[in-house]
C-alpha cells in the first residue's frame, strides 16, 4: 500500500509538467516541419552543426523515433556532424522531459540539462566534421524527387489546432508510454525500497563509473530517466551524477549504435560515444561544485516528504496521464501482438 501512495505521489507531480511539456511538443512538430530541418542540416558546416544541435533540444522524438528521422536526414544529404548533433541533443533533452525536470526538480538543473545536452551534441558534431570522412554510398541517397509538371514548391503545409493535440497526446505519448511507465514505476520501487543516503557511501568517481556503464548501453528514454534520477536523488546521489544519467541513458543504446554503423561509420560512433560521456562527466562535476558552493537542490517536496495534500486538478491530471499511458501501451505494445496472433491463427 505504501508503495501505491509514493508511485501516486509521482504521478500527481509528473502529471501537469507533462502534459503541458506534450501540449507544447504538439505545437513545435507542427510549426517546425521536417522539411525545413532537411534543408538546415545540409552543408558540412559549423553553422549547420549549431542548428542541428539547438534545433535538437526542444524537438520533440525520443531515442526511438530519433533514429529514423536521423537517418532521413543523413539519406536527404545531412552531413556526419550534422546528423551526429541532431541524433545526440534530440534524444537527450526535449520541451517535454525539460518541462518534467522543472516539475521534478528545480530550475538550475532545469537549465544545465538542455545546455549540457547542445554542447555533447555540438562537441560530436565537430570532432565528426574533422575526423570522420565516412561517405554514405550512392545507393543509400536518396534521390530528388522531380515533379512531372516541372519544378514546383511544395504546398505549404495547412496549420490546424487540432494536429498539436493528435501529436501531442496521440503519437508522441504514444511513442514514449511503455518506457515512461517503466520510468514512473522505477522511480517509485527506488524510492520506496533502497535506503536512505545509500549514495553518500559511495565514492563520487565510483558512482560516475557504474552509471556510464549502466546508461550508455541500456535505452531509457529522457522524461523517463527523470523520475529514476530523481528517486535516486532522494537516496543521496549528487546533483551531478544524476545529470550524468539524465544525459547518458536517453542517448545510446546497443541497438540505435549497430543501426548508425551504416550511416555514419564505425568511427562516427566512436565518436557519437566518446563526446556523450566527455561533456556528460565534465557537466557532472561542474554540477555538484556549483550545488556545493552557490545552489541548494530543492527537489519537489511531495516527493521528499511524501506530502499527501494536493489539488483536484493535480489528481485529474495524474488521471488523465494514466489513461494516456495505457492507451500509449495498448497501441505499441499489446494491440500490434494481437493483430499478430490473429494472422497467425487465420493461417
Amino acid at each position: 500500500m505504501e508503495y501505491i501512495t509514493v508511485l501516486w505521489a509521482f504521478l500527481i507531480v509528473s502529471a501537469p509538467y507533462l502534459l503541458f511539456g506534450l501540449l507544447i511538443s504538439g505545437a513545435i512538430h507542427e510549426l517546425v516541419p521536417m522539411e525545413k530541418v532537411k534543408k538546415w542540416l545540409g552543408a558540412e558546416k559549423f553553422s549547420s552543426i549549431l542548428k542541428a544541435a539547438a534545433v535538437g533540444i526542444p524537438l520533440p522524438l525520443c531515442s526511438c523515433s530519433v533514429i529514423p528521422t536521423a537517418v532521413t536526414l543523413r539519406k536527404s544529404g545531412a552531413s556526419n556532424g550534422s546528423t551526429s548533433a541532431f541524433l545526440i541533443a534530440t534524444p537527450e533533452s526535449g520541451v517535454d522531459s525539460i518541462s518534467m525536470t522543472y516539475g521534478l526538480m528545480d530550475l538550475p538543473m532545469t537549465i544545465f540539462r538542455p545546455v549540457a545536452a547542445f554542447m555533447s551534441a555540438f562537441l560530436a558534431g565537430t570532432l565528426q566534421m574533422f575526423f570522420n570522412d565516412f561517405k554514405l554510398p550512392d545507393s543509400e541517397k536518396d534521390a530528388p524527387v522531380k515533379s512531372c509538371c516541372g519544378s514546383k514548391t511544395p504546398a505549404k503545409k495547412e496549420f490546424r489546432i487540432k494536429n498539436i493535440f493528435q501529436y501531442g497526446y496521440g503519437k508522441l505519448s504514444d511513442d514514449i508510454a511503455a518506457w515512461l511507465t517503466v520510468g514512473i514505476l522505477l522511480g517509485a520501487l527506488i524510492e520506496f525500497i533502497v535506503p536512505a543516503n545509500f549514495f553518500t557511501e559511495m565514492g563520487m568517481i565510483q558512482n560516475r563509473l557504474i552509471i556510464l556503464a549502466i546508461g550508455i548501453p541500456l535505452y531509457i528514454c529522457a522524461s523517463a530517466s527523470t523520475p529514476i534520477a530523481v528517486s535516486l536523488m532522494l537516496k543521496g546521489l549528487s546533483p551531478g551524477s544524476a545529470l550524468l544519467f539524465l544525459l547518458v541513458g536517453p542517448a545510446t543504446n546497443i541497438s540505435n549504435i549497430a543501426v548508425l554503423q551504416k550511416y555514419i561509420g564505425k568511427k562516427g560512433v566512436m565518436i557519437n560515444i566518446f563526446s556523450i560521456a566527455f561533456v556528460a562527466l565534465v557537466f557532472s562535476f561542474i554540477v555538484d561544485f556549483l550545488y556545493a558552493h552557490y545552489f541548494t537542490i530543492k527537489l519537489n517536496q511531495q516527493l521528499a516528504n511524501h506530502d499527501h495534500g494536493t489539488s483536484v486538478l493535480e489528481n485529474v491530471a495524474a488521471i488523465l496521464l494514466v489513461l494516456l499511458l495505457a492507451k500509449g501501451i495498448y497501441k505499441e505494445k499489446i494491440k500490434p501482438r494481437l493483430a499478430k496472433k490473429e494472422v497467425s491463427a487465420c493461417h
